[in-house]
């Protein structure tokens, strides 16, 4: 009889066991929906494209381009924070939420690590830049560079080079339209003042179709 009692006590002490543990896992495994943005503290700059890494789980995500971010977690996760420039920083997801939705605004700090100057030359070696000193003309400056390729013959030969896009083109027929309505029954307009005629006739004349057959 009480080895039976005993063996009741012991199964009863059994199932209590099962569910406490049952619901602690229930417990600890309720999910939350996290969303917040993140922020500099210095500035108060949402901070796009911030890394956020949940290290209980070993997943995350990134932030958008406004700083904002939003992941399942569960209570009590480690969340870290990083972005160039600033300090890495973490959150404990509180283990006290009732809801499962819950929003942050996390800040973090710049870092004020100072780098060696970093000085970015055009030559890929030195010497590339041995043989492009040699050849330097030290009288040529930005000044007279700019002045030379701002020069007339310079704009007209990147003037014949580029052709005439279909809005320019179809302005162009628009405006010879309105001209020859313009005066009707009138003397024609001498075409010598016509920029687009000069235009065309240059283009002919180096292109050779002027040339007698």
């Amino acid at each position: 009889m009480r080895k039976l009692v005993g063996m009741k006590i012991g199964l009863v002490f059994l199932v209590l066991l099962v569910q406490t543990a049952v619901f602690s896992q229930v417990k600890n495994e309720r999910l939350v929906q996290l969303s917040g943005v993140v922020i500099s503290s210095d500035s108060l700059q949402e901070m796009p494209y911030a890394a956020i890494y949940n290290r209980s789980v070993k997943r995350g995500t990134i932030a958008d381009m406004y700083g904002f971010f939003s992941l399942v977690v569960q209570p009590g996760d480690t969340l870290l924070f990083r972005y160039v420039g600033h300090k890495p920083s973490s959150y404990i997801v509180p283990d006290t939420l009732k809801d499962d939705r819950y929003s942050i605004i996390h800040m973090m700090e710049l870092d004020s690590a100072a780098y060696n100057e970093v000085i970015i030359y055009p030559w890929p070696s030195k010497e590339a830049f041995a043989q492009a000193f040699i050849e330097m003309n030290p009288y040529d400056d930005a000044l007279l560079r700019a002045q030379r390729q701002l020069s007339g013959q310079n704009l007209a030969a990147l003037a014949s080079k580029v052709s005439s896009d279909a809005s320019i083109s179809y302005g162009n027929v628009m405006n010879q339209q309105n001209t020859r309505l313009y005066t009707m029954g009138q003397s024609p307009v001498n075409n010598l003042m016509n920029p687009f005629a000069w235009a065309s006739f240059l283009q002919k004349w180096r292109a050779g179709e002027l040339r007698r057959q």
